[in-house]
């Protein structure tokens, strides 16, 4: 059974930086997609940023220029660098995987910034 387990959210200072970690248990694969997403209006969710299993990366407006998305294929783990954070960016934020006909969710994860 996949299982995508979320770390390194919580409380920061406006101005602040996390990062965010999602480790993937439970595939002897690599997948093509891993990528961030955080909540959105409603019962939405909002793209971040992707990165492929080839060293692609790619942003939504929001991310580029604040987040940096890395992975390590080795450790079968996809990383969220977040720099100048802002109240804004209070959501729970989840990490994504899938790209070869399945797509897998994490439990997602609290970020808080206070101003």
């Amino acid at each position: 059974q996949v299982r995508l387990v979320e770390s390194g959210g919580g409380l920061v200072q406006a101005g602040g930086s996390l990062r965010l970690s999602c480790e993937v248990s439970g595939s002897p694969n690599t997948f093509p997609e891993m990528g961030w997403y955080r909540q959105g209006p409603g019962n939405s969710r909002e793209l971040l940023a992707v990165a492929s299993a080839t060293g692609g990366t790619a942003y939504s407006a929001s991310a580029k220029g604040r987040f940096t998305i890395s992975r390590d294929n080795a450790k079968n783990t996809v990383f969220l660098q977040m720099t100048t954070l802002k109240p804004e960016d209070t959501r729970v934020y989840y990490c994504n995987v899938g790209g070869n006909g399945e797509r897998f969710w994490g439990q997602g994860i609290q970020v808080t910034v206070s101003s």
